[in-house]
């Protein structure tokens, strides 16, 4: 069998590397070579954004990347966001608001939220912009409804959800 050259990643801060078989999914890699759980295994086709994680501080369906691709790339999971003892902001939100039902579908929502956060502070336009080259409109409930469509709650935590992602911005606001 010929050697195949391994492709190291930062996953959450710590420097892993990935030797196995080419065709492995960047989810699979992180949920059953390194146990990763957190990141949930959906649909599998890239519709429902269960598997959602920052690559680069941009959101990515895991399920339709492959771990061989990401030499190099830092890359967060909800693990890496905040733990049970420390909680980031986003977490909290989530928390206070209700932000789930079942929660199958929270850290996939949760590693969206965050990135569209950083999208919003980059001044990235989304798909309802008018102008993509003005200054942000104001966000409102629907452009975060919006910038959050690629991920589906099936039990319909969709008001919670956008409440919490809204506390969020405000309290990171106040603290920048």
């Amino acid at each position: 069998m010929a050697h195949r050259p391994a492709a190291r990643l930062s996953i959450n801060g710590q420097s892993q590397e990935f030797q196995g078989d080419p065709r492995r999914t960047l989810l699979d890699f992180l949920r059953l070579d390194l146990g990763l759980t957190g990141t949930k295994k959906g649909c599998d086709h890239g519709q429902c954004g269960a598997c959602t994680v920052i690559v680069n501080g941009r959101r990515i369906n895991s399920c339709l990347s492959l771990a061989a691709m990401h030499d190099g790339d830092e890359i967060t999971t909800i693990e890496g966001l905040g733990t049970p003892e420390a909680l980031s902001t986003l977490q909290k939100a989530f928390v206070a608001h209700d932000g789930f039902q079942c929660g199958y579908c929270t850290p996939g929502q949760i590693c969206s939220a965050a990135a569209m956060i950083n999208e919003i502070r980059a001044g990235w336009p989304s798909a309802v912009s008018d102008d993509p080259t003005a200054a942000p409109a104001p966000i409102d409930d629907a452009e975060i409804r919006e910038r959050m469509s690629g991920n589906l709650c099936r039990c319909g935590a969709y008001d919670n959800i956008v409440s919490a992602i809204r506390e969020a911005m405000a309290a990171e606001e106040v603290a920048q």
